[in-house]
């Protein structure tokens, strides 16, 4: 059952990435699931764990994380797009 709520909160914190920034990430629920877990990787290498923690997310670091791999995902999408 944690795979799941991990699966879960992965997805909603890849979501709340995208709406943050107004991008759509590739690859939909999917894509969100991926940015989510992602995300929340970078967060805690970068900010450590620290804040409200659920299905072994710390909440703040992966949406901060989640952001930042959004916005560099959109970055080479749009590079990639404006060169074919």
């Amino acid at each position: 059952m944690s795979f799941i709520w991990f699966l879960i909160i992965g997805g909603l914190i890849g979501w709340l990435a995208g709406i943050i920034l107004g991008k759509d990430i590739p690859g939909g629920i999917i894509g969100n699931i991926i940015a989510g877990i992602i995300g929340a990787w970078i967060g805690g290498m970068l900010l450590g764990s620290w804040g409200p923690k659920i299905s072994d997310f710390y909440i703040f670091p992966a949406l901060i994380g989640a952001i930042i791999l959004v916005f560099i995902l959109s970055l080479i999408m749009k590079s990639l797009r404006s060169a074919s």
